[in-house]
């Protein structure tokens, strides 16, 4: 794995995941400059990308794709590829402060025993799609479909509002409510969460010229993973982190001290129940 530790790649990278630009000394293509963002706003064809405003529809989507490779990105479709493209170019990344969320599946494998296979790939594949375009909806990046779960993150450039930690805990609700937790019947597949605010280094890793994928790495990536494994059914576990970061009101719900894989002292969280304000 390659990882570059270039104070000056980290700049690039800290400017571009805080504010969705690069510094003003890094030469840019003419398509990817400021005054170009504002010609494309005026493109008549929707979707487009929410950061440059290039269209990915008709006519002008067409012609964008063939003549500029611009195309909706792997990590989030609401995003042209610009960004893949941009790690490729600058081989390394930063550490900063994101949100990251996990949504798992409860009891995968004994709802697995209660179905044939083509039946649990049914269940599987659509809580990927539910899950992550409710991530994109909010401004998340999906970093992994992983065997019955899915791993996103939030940065400030492209989170809702900007505010990364309530973009991750309002896009962890939505998960929870369109998998049918908080309804008198029950949902249609169960469903835990977990979202935790701190530093994690954000950037590319790989093989220059070969395969590059954006990823997240560091030891608050581990801690969001274990809250969505202390989540119950229909539960959203969120760090007190989060919720400080998120302006978030704790009225009404459950405070828990954890003690998580890794960490010596108890965890403090808040626990968001599907249905609950």
């Amino acid at each position: 794995m390659n990882v570059n530790r270039d104070p000056q790649v980290e700049q690039v990278w800290r400017s571009y995941l805080t504010t969705g630009k690069v510094p003003e000394h890094i030469k840019v293509p003419w398509y990817e400059s400021a005054s170009m963002r504002a010609v494309a706003r005026r493109l008549p064809a929707d979707p487009r990308c929410q950061v440059c405003y290039y269209p990915f529809g008709g006519l002008g989507g067409r012609m964008l794709r063939s003549f500029l490779r611009l195309e909706p990105s792997r990590m989030n479709p609401r995003l042209c590829n610009v960004c893949e493209r941009f790690a490729e170019e600058h081989l390394g990344g930063a550490e900063l402060e994101v949100s990251l969320l996990f949504a798992d599946i409860r009891g995968s494998t004994p709802l697995a025993a209660t179905m044939n296979a083509y039946q649990f790939s049914r269940v599987i594949n659509r809580f990927y799609q539910l899950t992550t375009n409710t991530i994109y909806e909010y401004g998340g990046m999906v970093a992994t479909l992983v065997g019955d779960g899915v791993a996103a993150f939030f940065v400030p450039a492209f989170a809702e509002d900007r505010n990364y930690a309530r973009a991750a805990v309002r896009a962890g609700r939505a998960i929870l409510a369109a998998t049918g937790h908080g309804k008198t019947d029950r949902p249609w597949v169960p469903v835990g969460v977990g979202v935790h605010t701190g530093d994690a280094y954000v950037g590319s890793v790989g093989e220059p010229g070969k395969h590059i994928d954006i990823t997240v790495l560091g030891d608050s990536v581990n801690v969001a993973a274990r809250l969505s494994g202390q989540a119950q059914e229909g539960e959203m576990v969120i760090s007190e982190a989060a919720v400080r970061k998120g302006g978030l009101d704790t009225t009404g719900h459950e405070f828990r001290s954890l003690t998580l894989k890794g960490k010596e002292e108890p965890f403090d969280a808040w626990v968001y129940r599907a249905g609950a304000p």
